[in-house]
C-alpha cells in the first residue's frame, strides 16, 4: 500500500465481529460524520474537513442529540429534558432558539432552506442529512454505520451572477472556476416533489484541504476506484481500502479518468507544465502508459469498449470528438465557434452520447442544455426546459448514464448557491425522460465528477468546498513584502473590486446572505460593513474619480426563470458616506464599468452586443456619454479590460488562443493610437488590472494550481512577484496609494464519495 494508505479511510463492515464485537452503535462509538463535518463526542469538537469549528456547549449537545436519530423528529421537550432538567430555572424557549441559531451558523445552514437542521412546526427539530457513525474496531480500522434521511423536496436551480471579469477568467481556466464549482442545469420537468429515496453514502477518500482530489472514476464492475490528486494517480480496492499508486509519464499530472469494460484498463487525461492535455491508456496492473491522442480531455469509454468520446479545444471553441479504442479514426461529432462542453457520458447500449453544451447568449448570459447525440442517425436532441445559467463553470455539469438512469447535478438555491447535489431521472431507450427527477444527495459542497458501475448500483462522485476569498498583500514599489494574508473569514464568495479613498478598507462583493451585496472591510478588522444590500444581486462596485460615489451594476435577471434572457442592466450610484441609491443609466448587455482617479475624470462601461464589445464614456452624476472604442469579435465575452488610473490608456486582453503568447492591446484614449505588447514565456493571463502609478499591470498567469501573480511593464516584460501555495490568484486590485493589493484568491478541498443505490 505504501504511504498512500494514510490518505484513505479504512471503512470496516457494519456489524462485523472480527477483532471486536462492538458495532458502531456501541457505547464506544464516538464520531458522527455528515457531509464535510464530523462530531467528535469524546473530544467535544465539531470539525469541518478536519478543521475545528467553534461551537458552544449547548448547541453541541443539541447537535449530538439530533444525530442520534437522523430523519426523525426530536421534540423540544426531549431536548429540554436532556439539556435543562426540571430543577433548572431558565428561559427555555429563548435558550433553545439561541442554541439552534448558533448551531445553524456553525454548519452554514439556514432555517428557510435547511440542509441539516429542519424546524418541524410546533413539535421540534429533525436532522436531514445522512449520518455515518464510526468507532474503533479490533483491527485498528473504522467500522461505519450510515443512516439516511427522507429527501423529497424538489429544488429548482438558480442562476449565479457573473460579470465580464468572471467570464473571462472562467473562459480561460477551468481550474479557477472549479473553486466556484456548483453545477446548475435546470431540469425543470415537474413541479411535483421528487419521491423519497434512501441511498447509502460513504466517503472513500480523506484528502486534506491542501491536497484536493482532482478526479475519480469507479470501474464498471464496481470494485475499484481510481482517483487523482496533487501528488499522483491512485488505485483503490473499494471494499478493502487497499490503495497503491499508478505510474505516469515524467512531468505529467492526472486529470479526468474513464474505465474500459474489463475493469483493468482506463483512459486518463494527463497534462504537463504547459497545461497541454493528452489522452493515455493506463493499466491497473502496472506498466507504462500508452499515448492514444495528443489532444483531449474528459474522456469517456463506451460500455462496449470500442469507442472513446472526448472534448478538444479551448473554451468557447470546444468540440466533442470520437475515436476508436486504440486511438485511431479520430473525428469531430459536434461543436461550433462559441461552444463549450461539460462531461460526456454513454448510453448503456453504446449508441448515444449525452453531454452538457453551453453557448453565450445576448449580454453575458449563457444558454445551457443537456443534449443527446445518436451515433446511428447523427441526430442531436436536447432534454426540454433546461434553465439558462450564468456561470461558465455551471456548464461543466458532471453526469453519467447507467442502468436506464441519467444521473446529473443541480445547484441549490440561495443561500446554498455554492452547493450542488446529485439527481436522477429515468431515460427510455429512445433518449426521452420519463417521470420526475429524483434527488439522491443533499449534503454541502460542489460536485465536479460523477461515474457509475455498469449496473448503476454504485455511483462515485467528487465533491469539494470552494473558497473564494479576499487576501491583502503589502507592496514596496512593485514587489510584495511577506506573504499575503486572508482578510475575509467566512465560507462564502468574497470578490474585491476597489479600495476606499483613505486606503484603509477594501470594497468587495459577497453572497454571504444568499445574494451578492457590497461590503467594505478595514484591513485590520475581521468583520465587514454592509454598504449596499439588495433583493437582487449587485456587482462591480467601484468608486467615482473623486472617491465620493460608489458605482455598481444591478441585473435582476441573475436569479429567476428569466435568467440569461435579454435584460436591461442598471448602473447605480450611492454616496460612499451613505444615502439613497440613484440610477445613473440603463442599457442591455453591460458587462463592466470602471473609473479613473482624480485629477482624471473619465469613467467607462462596456456593452456586449452582436459581434462586438463597445466602450462608452459616462458621467457618474449625469449618465451616459458617447462611444469611445469598439472591438469587433464573434465572441466578445472573451475580453478583459482595465482603465488606467490616470485615465489615459485602456488595456485589453483576449482569452488565450491556441499556443500563442498572451497579448495586451494598449489603446490611448487621448490620441486613439494602439499598440500591442506580447507577454512571452507564460501560458496566458487570468485578468488585467493597472498598477496605481499607471506604469505597469497586475495579471495572474494561467495555471491549474499555484499560478504566479505577474507584474508586467508596458513593454511586455513580466516578473512573477508572488507564487501562491495550494491556492489560485485570480486578480489584484491596488490601493490608491499603491501600498497594498487586494487579491481575489481561491482555494478548494475535495474528496470522493460513493452512493449505493437500493
Amino acid at each position: 500500500m505504501g504511504n498512500r494508505a494514510v490518505k484513505v479511510l479504512n471503512f470496516g463492515v457494519v456489524g462485523s465481529t472480527s477483532g471486536s464485537e462492538k458495532g458502531p452503535e456501541s457505547k464506544d462509538a464516538r464520531t458522527r460524520r455528515f457531509g464535510v463535518f464530523e462530531l467528535d463526542l469524546r473530544a467535544g469538537e465539531l470539525r469541518r474537513n478536519g478543521i475545528k469549528v467553534k461551537l458552544q456547549e449547548q448547541p453541541f449537545q443539541v447537535l449530538a442529540q439530533l444525530l442520534e436519530t437522523p430523519g426523525e423528529v426530536v421534540t423540544r421537550e426531549d431536548i429540554r429534558n436532556r439539556l435543562w432538567p426540571a430543577d433548572t430555572f431558565v428561559d427555555f424557549d429563548h435558550s433553545l432558539n439561541a442554541a439552534i441559531k448558533r448551531l445553524r451558523d456553525a454548519l452554514g445552514d439556514s432555517a428557510e432552506n435547511p440542509i441539516f437542521v429542519e424546524t418541524v412546526a410546533r413539535r421540534g427539530y429533525r436532522f436531514l442529512a445522512p449520518v455515518a457513525t464510526t468507532a474503533a474496531n479490533g483491527n485498528g480500522g473504522i467500522a461505519v454505520a450510515l443512516s439516511t434521511m427522507d429527501s423529497s423536496a424538489a429544488v429548482l436551480p438558480v442562476a449565479l451572477p457573473r460579470h465580464s471579469r468572471f467570464w473571462w477568467i472562467a473562459a480561460a481556466v477551468s481550474a479557477v472556476v472549479l473553486v466556484l464549482v456548483g453545477v446548475k442545469l435546470g431540469l425543470l420537468l415537474s413541479s411535483r416533489p421528487a419521491p423519497a429515496v434512501q441511498p447509502r453514502v460513504t466517503r472513500l477518500t480523506a484528502n486534506p484541504a491542501n491536497d484536493p482530489v482532482r478526479s475519480a472514476g469507479i470501474s464498471r464492475d464496481g470494485k475499484y476506484l481510481v482517483f487523482s490528486d496533487e501528488t499522483g494517480l491512485y488505485l483503490r480496492q473499494i471494499d478493502t481500502s487497499e490503495t497503491h499508486s499508478l505510474s505516469l509519464p515524467p512531468g505529467f499530472k492526472a486529470g479526468s479518468v474513464s474505465w474500459f469494460p474489463d475493469s483493468v484498463h482506463m483512459i486518463a487525461a494527463l497534462w504537463n507544465s504547459e497545461q497541454h492535455s493528452s489522452l493515455w491508456e493506463i493499466s491497473a496492473l502496472g506498466g507504462s502508459p500508452r499515448l492514444l491522442s495528443e489532444e483531449g480531455n474528459s474522456p469517456s469509454v463506451s460500455p462496449d469498449g470500442k469507442s472513446i468520446a472526448f472534448i478538444t479545444g479551448k473554451r468557447m471553441r470546444e468540440q466533442v470528438w470520437l475515436m476508436a479504442a486504440d486511438g485511431s479514426q479520430p473525428h469531430k461529432l459536434v461543436g461550433d465557434e462559441g461552444d463549450f462542453f461539460g462531461s460526456v457520458a454513454w448510453s448503456p447500449d453504446s449508441t448515444r452520447l449525452v453531454y452538457t453544451r453551453g453557448r453565450f447568449a445576448y449580454g453575458f448570459g449563457v444558454k445551457g442544455t443537456i443534449e443527446f447525440f445518436d451515433l446511428r442517425s447523427q441526430h442531436v436532441a436536447s432534454l426540454p426546459n433546461i434553465n439558462t445559467v450564468h456561470w461558465l463553470s455551471s456548464l461543466n455539469g458532471p453526469l453519467t448514464w447507467a442502468d436506464g438512469h441519467l444521473i446529473f447535478t443541480l445547484t441549490e438555491p440561495p443561500p446554498r448557491q455554492l452547493d450542488s447535489n446529485l439527481w436522477s431521472i429515468v431515460i427510455d431507450p429512445g433518449g426521452h425522460a420519463i417521470g420526475d427527477p429524483v434527488r439522491l444527495t443533499s449534503d454541502p459542497g460542489a460536485v465536479s465528477r460523477i461515474s457509475a458501475s455498469s449496473d448503476g448500483k454504485r455511483v462515485v462522485y467528487v465533491k469539494g468546498v470552494p473558497q473564494p476569498d479576499v487576501y491583502i498583500a503589502r507592496l514596496q514599489g512593485h514587489e510584495i513584502v511577506g506573504e499575503p494574508e486572508r482578510l475575509t473569514l467566512d465560507d462564502r464568495q468574497d470578490l474585491p473590486f476597489d479600495w476606499t479613498p483613505d486606503n484603509k478598507s477594501v470594497i468587495f462583493i459577497s453572497d454571504r446572505t444568499g445574494v451578492f451585496s457590497i461590503y467594505r472591510q478595514a484591513i485590520d478588522q475581521t468583520v465587514p460593513e454592509l454598504l449596499v444590500g439588495s433583493k437582487g444581486p449587485v456587482t462591480n462596485p467601484r468608486l467615482s474619480p473623486d472617491g465620493t460615489q460608489l458605482l455598481y451594476l444591478v441585473d435582476p435577471s441573475w436569479y429567476g426563470p428569466e435568467s440569461g434572457s435579454s435584460s436591461s442592466i442598471t448602473l447605480m450610484r450611492v454616496a460612499l458616506a451613505g444615502g439613497a441609491p440613484q440610477r445613473v443609466l440603463q442599457a442591455e448587455g453591460i458587462t463592466n464599468q470602471q473609473c479613473s482617479r482624480a485629477p482624471a475624470t473619465l469613467c467607462l462601461y462596456s456593452v456586449i452586443g452582436s459581434g462586438g464589445l463597445t466602450f462608452f464614456g459616462y458621467d457618474p452624476m449625469n449618465g451616459s456619454g458617447g462611444q469611445v472604442y469598439q472591438i469587433k469579435d464573434d465572441v466578445p465575452q472573451l475580453y478583459n479590460w482595465s482603465l488606467s488610473p490616470d485615465g489615459n490608456t485602456l488595456a485589453i486582453a483576449r482569452g488565450k488562443q491556441g499556443d500563442q503568447d498572451p497579448q495586451i492591446h494598449l489603446v490611448s484614449l487621448k490620441t486613439g493610437a494602439e499598440r500591442v505588447i506580447t507577454v512571452r514565456g507564460w501560458p496566458g493571463l487570468a485578468s488585467l488590472d493597472w498598477a496605481a502609478d499607471s506604469k505597469s499591470l497586475w495579471a495572474p498567469s494561467l495555471a491549474d494550481e499555484e499560478n504566479p501573480l505577474l507584474n508586467i511593464d508596458l513593454q511586455g516584460n513580466a516578473r512573477p512577484v508572488w507564487r501562491p501555495k495550494k491556492l489560485n490568484a485570480n486578480w489584484a486590485i491596488p490601493s490608491r496609494d499603491g501600498k497594498y493589493l487586494a487579491l481575489h484568491v481561491s482555494s478548494n478541498s475535495a474528496n470522493v464519495w460513493m452512493l449505493e443505490r437500493p
